[in-house]
């Protein structure tokens, strides 16, 4: 045998390359990503230089301590030479009836407080009739709310984002959320991108208050907010997990009052 013209066998296909962009994307050591997941850090080296090939066992727990989206799993899994273990079934798939009829629920008891149902691309998939109350109460057209862009409406012309008393530190805070989930989601990065939007978006300085309150002028005087978010846990579907209920709780008493009279004279 001509050792010469000998190559040692490597894997043709390998994870290196987007474990380790996630893990730095994470802003994690190798180190750390070891610790967490329960390898070791020159397994984790080798895995990441393509020197060693990982088995399933290894790539979920280094997946799950990244806290890695099931698409970008799946890249890495297909990295790898395996086939993907997430699929993204269209929200009126039947097996998402259950997921359905929650959001349903969640969406309607929260009335007269609005809330709607965002995607992974920022776009609004269904909203409450307190939702519509609001839109009206502005003057912006309620029948328009499903199928808008939350984006959009932050930082468009004509926009709900015009109607913001605070609407420097609630588009710096949206930018910047966008702007990391754009990272794993090049939809979302591609519409980022024709947004145009600022290179930073800094909130405004000065004493942090225990939340950020969304502050709307509107012909009943200012409207003040809290925001909260509702995800599904442990999603094993692709468009479960890009799924976000997002509820705009009145944060006084006189907020419940003109959304109480607003829902009433809009239904």
């Amino acid at each position: 045998m001509d050792i010469s013209t000998f190559h040692p066998t490597r894997p043709t296909s390998t994870a290196g390359s987007p474990l380790r962009q996630l893990r730095r994307q994470a802003g994690l050591s190798q180190m750390q990503l070891a610790l967490r997941a329960g390898v070791s850090q020159r397994h984790l080296s080798c895995i990441e230089t393509g020197r060693a090939r990982p088995g399933i066992a290894t790539l979920h727990a280094l997946l799950s301590a990244l806290d890695a989206p099931l698409e970008r799993c799946n890249e890495v899994f297909l990295a790898a030479g395996l086939a993907p273990r997430y699929q993204a079934s269209p929200l009126d798939a039947p097996a998402l009836a259950a997921v359905r009829d929650a959001m349903e629920h969640l969406l309607q008891a929260n009335n007269p407080a609005p809330a709607i149902v965002i995607d992974g691309n920022w776009d609004v998939l269904a909203a409450n009739s307190a939702t519509s109350a609001l839109f009206a109460l502005l003057g912006l057209p309620p029948s328009q709310v499903e199928g808008l862009n939350m984006l959009a409406m932050l930082f468009a012309p004509g926009g709900l984002g015009e109607y913001l008393l605070n609407a420097e530190e609630i588009r710096a805070v949206g930018w910047h959320r966008a702007r990391q989930e754009s990272l794993s989601n090049p939809v979302l990065a591609k519409r980022l991108a024709q947004m145009a939007l600022p290179g930073e978006l800094e909130p405004a300085q000065g004493v942090l208050p225990p939340l950020l309150l969304t502050r709307l002028a509107s012909p009943q005087g200012e409207l003040t907010f809290m925001s909260t978010f509702t995800t599904f846990g442990m999603p094993q579907d692709i468009t479960v997990e890009s799924l976000r209920i997002e509820h705009l709780v009145p944060a006084d008493a006189r907020t419940w009052q003109v959304m109480r009279e607003a829902c009433s004279a809009f239904s």
